[in-house]
């Protein structure tokens, strides 16, 4: 029977990098010690779990995850496995009363996301799904602020969602990243799906999508780390851009790509008819704007004021943010701001650019999310 009263038990299905590294969830637990306690491990490498297990003071040590949620003692699962897997074990997590949390993406196929949806609903169970940036307090007031039109109506976005790849800086990777370049992963759901998430949790739903796609070098080779000099021969395109229509002559583009060596410009940029909202700029604020007549005929940026340093579900709490919600959610009945059907419509939007792409057309889309918090 799941604990309803606290602290959520919690089982971790994955030892890999989103478990351990420093903006993993393992590192930042802490913050939620009174709400969440980890009981159970598991991970198909058993000598590399154990030691997880060990350093953390992790009890339970499994293999699988059928071994982890059939030994019991458990009210949920973070599923920290790899792309390809997330269906089918986040299905069996379901199947057996727990509730999830799980990496992105929620799933490969839409059928498989609707599947995992409908199990969740009819056991009155709840799914929170990676990643995190609409907990963070800038994406929340960035949304504000275009809701109550601050810039007024929204043009167009850019956000910037990619990386160098995995192995592909100086530092190398801490695991084998093959699988990373392989079929049925690749940048655009491992990192497009960030943008995905941020700009329509911002701008709601898209409507229609458009992209480019393709790889660039078909053999990758890892950088430093314990694994410098591997050779990955690259299956899935690594270099996505695609824009997406939100309907009303407002557009947002986005990339996915492993080829983002550097960048000086802010993550996320909304341009409105009265302004501009910068997000994550390199070197300056989290969130600054830009108002047309700011002061009667003058225009100019703002380094806003709101306590952005004070937030509570800032960086410092990594990955674990995610399970910190999962807890509000069932034990204090906080809203779900990171719901299986926004994960749903990020899929949908993935799987449009593959089509878009591969077809050289654009693509309608038909699933849609409710967003929990009421804006102004």
């Amino acid at each position: 029977m799941i604990n309803s009263t606290g602290p959520l038990r919690v089982g971790l299905l994955g030892a890999g990098g989103i478990a351990v590294a420093s903006y993993g969830v393992l590192p930042n637990l802490h913050h939620y010690a009174d709400t969440i306690e980890v009981v159970a491990l598991a991970d198909v490498d058993h000598a590399r779990a154990a030691a997880v297990a060990q350093q953390y003071g992790i009890p339970r040590v499994y293999a699988t995850v059928e071994e982890l949620v059939g030994a019991g003692g458990l009210d949920a699962v973070v599923n920290l496995t790899p792309i390809p897997v997330h269906y089918a074990t986040s299905k069996v997590i379901l199947e057996h009363g727990l509730h999830l949390v799980t990496e992105k993406p929620i799933a490969a196929t839409l059928a498989e996301a609707d599947e995992l949806i409908m199990l969740a609903e009819s056991r009155g169970l709840v799914i929170v799904s990676a990643p995190p940036d609409l907990l963070r307090t800038p994406i929340k007031r960035a949304r504000e602020l275009v809701a109550a039109c601050e810039i007024g109506r929204i043009a167009f976005a850019r956000v910037h969602s990619s990386h160098q790849g995995p192995g592909g800086g100086p530092g190398g990777w801490p695991t084998d990243p093959t699988w990373f370049y392989q079929r049925g992963s690749g940048p655009l759901l491992d990192m497009g799906v960030y943008g995905i998430h941020q700009i329509t949790g911002i701008l709601g739903p898209a409507r229609r999508v458009v992209a480019f796609s393709g790889i660039t070098d078909p053999v990758r080779v890892v950088r430093g780390g314990p694994f410098a000099g591997l050779e990955i021969e690259v299956t899935a395109d690594d270099n996505t851009l695609f824009l997406l229509d939100f309907g009303g002559s407002t557009y947002a583009v986005v990339d996915g790509s492993y080829n983002l060596h550097a960048s000086r410009s802010p993550r996320l940029e909304l341009f409105g008819r009265r302004g501009v909202i910068n997000l994550g700029v390199p070197g300056g604020p989290e969130l600054e704007v830009f108002k047309t007549d700011l002061l009667p005929g003058v225009d100019g940026w703002i380094d806003p004021s709101w306590p952005l340093a004070a937030d509570t579900n800032s960086a410092t709490t990594g990955r674990a943010v995610i399970v910190g919600h999962l807890a509000d959610i069932v034990l204090s009945g906080a809203p779900n701001e990171l719901g299986a059907d926004h994960a749903r419509h990020a899929l949908e939007i993935m799987l449009a650019v593959e089509t878009s792409a591969r077809e050289g057309r654009i693509v309608e889309l038909r699933t849609t999310f409710r967003q929990p918090t009421e804006l102004p």
